[in-house]
């Protein structure tokens, strides 16, 4: 098949890199946006994530004439869906999360009617087993005047694929390029369509399997990364209570030559790693047990951080009588997912910044270098720099291992290090 244009539904932190990839390699790109802002900030040339190299590839793109953002989408060659799967509301915090395909199916009706004979679609948003399935089934009830893949096999009208995405934040536009993909195609025809597009820009090799395999190998990464996570957390409350130095401890027994520890942190944020691995246990509940309780390590270690803060304020009033709780300020540095980043999504350290505000009397200030100002929904965090942090706080909680975080030496009783770079 031959792909001229290219249409990326969802331009945040997967798709508009995969779009300006696209553009780079002078095919023709439309990227879909149902954000207003989102649209005209890159129609102007601009970006309005912080990921390396991005800013320069999409104004490059935009003013070469080969990608610009819409609202509505347009008839191409082939699609990209990289939309959010968030959660379905939970009645109880012991629910099992399931995911919400909202934004997949609505990203599916709104090209439906723009397909044509020929057409690539592909899943690239992280989903449930059997959502690129689902995908296929919402299509052919739209279009009933094509064919597609689960009916009629290789000789469909259309080709139906999933390949998810398996970048590291900040280091996006490299691994783009150089990972290996697994492209799952829901025939032997689609999944040789998307490998052709992939290889427009991918140097890494395309695995080729089914769709649901494809499906679950994101979600199994994601899970077995979580579960060292955990085992690393649980170590990290186990020596606190034994009174060891977890990072001591982790460095030791990685001198074994087949160990390899990770290291302890406030919890697991992140749109992949917090989430992904719910989606194996709400397909599986029973079967799922060490990951299931993977995520309830990790789920539970910022309620632990949480804890030791409230110690913290009790040992700087014991230690100065002269003060009330509401005289202490309390500095949390860092507020993203992960390091080096801007991303905020499910970051656990912004859950324990907001904790803290909400329950002490006294300011909270938020120390975050890779964002300007904080979301209108954030309420009583201050944002202020580094140094005016270690001037005017009285209580230090490190929780995101920023480069410019590292090398301080920090050291004192009201001092709480959950990454041990102080």
């Amino acid at each position: 098949m031959r792909i001229d244009t290219i249409s990326v539904i969802g331009l945040g932190y997967i798709g508009l890199p995969t779009a300006a990839m696209f553009a780079s390699c002078e095919k023709q790109v439309i990227g879909v946006d149902m954000n207003q802002h989102v649209v005209k900030t890159i129609n102007n040339g601009g970006v309005h994530i912080v990921e390396p190299e991005l800013d320069k590839l999409v104004h490059d793109a935009v003013t070469k004439g080969y990608f610009r953002a819409t609202m509505i989408p347009e008839p191409a060659d082939a699609f990209l869906i990289a939309v959010p799967t968030p959660f379905l509301p939970t009645k109880d915090k012991h629910d099992i999360p399931k995911a919400d395909l909202k934004y997949i199916e609505a990203a599916t009706k709104a090209i439906a009617p723009v397909l044509k004979k020929g057409d690539l679609v592909i899943l690239e948003s992280t989903s449930p087993v059997g959502t690129t399935e689902q995908m296929a089934a919402w299509l052919a009830a739209a279009r009933k005047d094509l064919s597609f893949p689960q009916s009629e096999g290789d000789s469909s009208d259309i080709r139906i694929a999933h390949c998810p995405e398996r970048v590291l934040p900040g280091h996006v536009i490299r691994e783009l390029v150089e990972n290996d993909r697994v492209i799952g195609g829901l025939s032997n025809k689609c999944s040789q369509a998307a490998e052709a597009l992939y290889k427009i820009f991918v140097k890494g090799n395309c695995a080729i399997t089914n769709a649901r395999t494809a499906e679950m190998t994101k979600l199994t990464e994601n899970s077995c990364r979580d579960v060292q996570v955990a085992f690393a957390n649980e170590l990290s409350i186990i020596c606190d209570k034994l009174d060891i130095d977890v990072w001591e401890l982790i460095s030791l027994a990685n001198l074994h030559p087949r160990i390899n520890i990770l290291n302890p942190g406030p919890g697991v944020g992140g749109h992949c790693i917090a989430v992904d691995p719910w989606f194996i246990v709400s397909k599986t509940p029973k079967e799922a047990k060490l990951i299931h309780t993977a995520r309830k390590v990790n789920d539970a270690k910022p309620e632990w951080v949480i804890d030791k803060v409230k110690i913290t304020i009790l040992d700087f009033l014991q230690a100065h009588p002269d003060k009330k709780t509401k005289d202490i300020v309390i500095a949390c540095y860092g507020l993203s997912f992960k390091a080096d980043i801007d991303d905020l999504r499910e970051s656990p350290a912004l859950q324990i910044a907001q904790h803290i505000a909400k329950i002490h009397s006294g300011k909270t200030l938020g120390i975050e270098p890779n964002i300007n100002e904080l979301p209108e929904n954030i309420e009583k965090i201050y944002l202020t720099t580094f140094e005016l942090g270690l001037k005017d706080a009285d209580i230090h909680v490190m929780l995101v291992d920023h480069k410019e975080f590292k090398g301080k030496n920090l050291k004192g009783p009201h001092i709480i290090d959950t990454k041990g770079i102080w």
